[in-house]
C-alpha cells in the first residue's frame, strides 16, 4: 500500500461560502487546489423553474450533477433529459450543457468537474455579472481561464421559455 499524497480535503457546512441570490444560489465547496486538481465541488440551490447555466461546454472536464432535492431539466448534447432526486448524470468534456430545475420544481444539486478546475473564481464573477459590478465581456474573456465555453443551444432555450409564456 502507497501513503496518500495529500491530506483528506474538507469542507465544514458553515465554511462553505455562499453566492447568488433566492432564484439561483451556489455553495462554493471544494475548488481545485484543495483537492489536488482531482475534483471541484459546489452546491446549487434553484427556486422552482430557474436556470441554473447557460449551454457552454468544458474542453478538460467531465461534469458530474447529483440531484439531491427536487427536479432539474439537463441539456446534454442534443438531449434534454429530466433528473429528479436521488439521480446523477454526468456529461462528458466537449458535450454541449446547460441546467435549470424544471417549471414545476425547485432543486438541490452537487456538482463535480472531474478532474478540477479552479473554479470559484469564475462564480464570483457571475455573482458580481448579476449584480451589475461586470460585464458580458469579463465573462466572456473568462472563457478558457475557466474552461467554461458558452454555445448557441436555440432548442434550449425554446423548451425552457416555453413554460414561462
Amino acid at each position: 500500500m502507497t501513503a496518500p499524497t495529500r491530506p483528506a480535503a474538507l469542507v465544514h457546512p458553515d465554511e462553505a461560502e455562499t453566492i447568488g441570490t433566492d432564484t439561483a444560489r451556489v455553495r462554493l465547496l471544494l475548488d481545485a487546489d484543495r483537492t489536488g486538481d482531482s475534483v471541484s465541488t459546489v452546491e446549487v440551490i434553484l427556486a422552482r423553474g430557474a436556470d441554473g447555466a447557460a449551454p457552454h461546454f468544458h474542453t478538460k472536464s467531465d461534469e458530474l450533477f447529483v440531484v439531491t432535492e427536487g427536479e432539474i431539466q439537463v441539456l446534454a448534447g442534443e438531449e434534454i433529459v429530466t433528473v429528479g432526486a436521488g439521480g446523477a448524470l454526468v456529461v462528458p468534456k466537449f458535450m454541449p450543457h446547460a441546467f435549470g430545475a424544471t417549471p414545476d420544481s425547485t432543486a438541490r444539486l452537487v456538482i463535480a468537474l472531474m478532474p478540477g478546475v479552479r473554479r470559484f473564481g469564475y462564480f464570483r464573477l457571475l455573482d458580481r455579472l448579476a449584480r451589475g459590478e461586470a460585464t458580458f465581456e469579463d465573462l466572456a474573456a473568462s472563457q478558457d481561464e475557466y474552461d467554461n465555453h458558452f454555445v448557441d443551444a436555440p432548442a434550449w432555450w425554446a423548451e425552457r421559455n416555453a413554460h414561462r409564456a
